[in-house]
């Protein structure tokens, strides 16, 4: 690869983001109740994954597949790794709904469903955040 090859940062920055996110998911699975608790999955997740309910893996699970996708999807679009199919449909459609999920969270603050208002609040920022960094990775895209 030639080092002096330019990428887009905001696209490398995003496939990180959505890495990590991915790996604190499967840290909820491996460390149980306490990782649920921490991240504010709600008291019910927890307790279900003390009783050794599958439940929560399940979720969980695949919740860390879809953000693993969208990771490969970003290092695609960055040219990291090989070229996946729709690449810019998908990374239009990823950082909408990262934004739904963030301005939609933020209502929840006011009837928060099983959540704390705290949950709310920080998952919907990030959510915004990771949506505002693909969007900045959507506009410089063909720049590189």
């Amino acid at each position: 690869m030639d080092v002096s090859r330019q990428f887009n940062r905001y696209l490398v920055l995003s496939g990180i983001l959505n890495a990590i996110a991915a790996i604190l998911h499967l840290g909820c699975i491996y460390f149980g109740a306490s990782w649920y608790r921490l991240f504010g999955a709600g008291e019910e997740m927890a307790l279900m994954a003390e009783q050794g309910s599958n439940y929560p893996t399940i979720i969980t699970f695949a919740i860390f597949s879809v953000l693993s996708i969208w990771a490969l999807y970003c290092f695609s679009a960055a040219g990291l790794i090989q070229k996946l199919p729709f690449t810019k449909f998908v990374l239009v459609l990823i950082t909408s709904i990262y934004f739904i999920r963030g301005f939609i969270g933020f209502i929840f603050i006011f009837m928060p469903i099983g959540r704390s208002p705290e949950f709310w609040f920080w998952s919907s920022f990030i959510c915004i955040t990771f949506g505002v960094c693909h969007a900045l990775a959507l506009k410089t895209m063909d720049k590189h």
